[in-house]
């Protein structure tokens, strides 16, 4: 079971502190309610990885620990297999002592759109939505001060848990909650991140007034989201599935959004970024088999999803909390 107690020592020192009053309990309760058929071969997985000290760390594309001279002579057949039981692995790469871990996402492309429009130096992040933390990763090689990340997925928090057993002094965590589940920092964070959320929501407006809940008063709110064209009364409601996933509720447009943001307190709002998702960003490979990006769009109509809904478009805004 995953140890938070650096965690907790990192945070009683920090503007943070208040936490402390209801996340341990919350996190004890949530632990013990973990009841996962693939757990135990998850966390056997994370437990069967080498031992090694890594000579470096760096982020350019990849999420680099180490290089292949670091490991032991045997240990790399023992790092892949280890890895390898973790799949799906989804946002990426990530390379390990050399062993190249090439996700479904392209999500170093992601992060290029983003950071010249945000300044981490020094700052208290929340990602929510982490995945298997990338970003977070990214945001610490940024200059942030704290990175923590919630995601509920337990394969994502195994798959973290394999990258943070050879950086473990990072100030980097990820805790198995829900927006909603999560107790509130009340406004402790300076940046929060929201990317690849909002749409799963089925009430977006209270979505953005948690995530302002979770800054402090000048914070910065950095919102990724699926978006359609069109003009402020512009939104897709799917009525089934979109692009195959049953779980997408609301895709406003750009100007929708805005004026959301702003009905939602949020001042300074801005779109930094609008992108069309290519099937280079998003595929199949050998770390994740399963169907990707291509197999959900119109095979005659790459401008349409297979239910003949606009194709992903992915707007980034920023935003300020008075």
């Amino acid at each position: 079971m995953i140890d938070y107690t650096t965690l907790y020592e990192h945070l009683s020192q920090s503007s943070l502190a208040h936490w402390l009053s209801s996340l341990p309990e919350a996190l004890d309760l949530r632990l013990r309610d973990v009841n996962h058929g693939d757990m135990e071969r998850w966390e056997n997985a994370v437990a069967q990885l080498p031992a090694a000290c890594p000579s470096s760390f760096e982020v350019s594309d990849a999420v680099r620990i180490g290089s292949a001279q670091d490991l032991a002579t045997g240990d790399r057949e023992q790092l892949e297999s280890a890895l390898r039981g973790l799949q799906p692995w989804r946002k990426g790469p990530f390379e390990i002592f050399g062993l190249v871990v090439d996700c479904e996402w392209r999500s170093d492309w992601k992060w290029q759109r983003v950071i010249p429009h945000v300044d981490l130096r020094g700052r208290k992040v929340l990602d929510v939505g982490c995945g298997n933390g990338y970003h977070m990763w990214r945001m610490w090689g940024c200059g942030a001060a704290t990175v923590i990340g919630i995601d509920p997925n337990l394969l994502f928090i195994n798959q973290f848990s394999s990258v943070k057993k050879y950086i473990p002094d990072a100030p980097v965590w990820q805790l198995p909650f829900t927006l909603e589940d999560l107790p509130e920092p009340a406004g402790g964070f300076d940046t929060v991140f929201s990317m690849g959320v909002l749409y799963h929501r089925r009430s977006p407006v209270d979505h953005l007034l948690q995530l302002k809940g979770c800054l402090r008063p000048g914070g910065e709110l950095v919102l990724e989201t699926l978006v359609v064209e069109g003009d402020t009364d512009t939104c897709l409601l799917p009525e089934d599935r979109y692009a195959q996933m049953r779980n997408v509720w609301f895709l406003p447009s750009v100007a929708m959004l805005e004026k959301l943001l702003r009905r939602s307190g949020f001042t300074d709002v801005r779109c930094i970024d609008l992108n069309v998702t290519s099937t280079a960003e998003q595929r199949s490979t050998e770390w994740m088999r399963f169907q990707s990006l291509s197999d959900f769009l119109d095979p005659l109509d790459p401008r349409l999803t297979i239910e003949g809904h606009p194709a992903p478009l992915r707007a980034t805004l920023v935003a300020r909390k008075p």
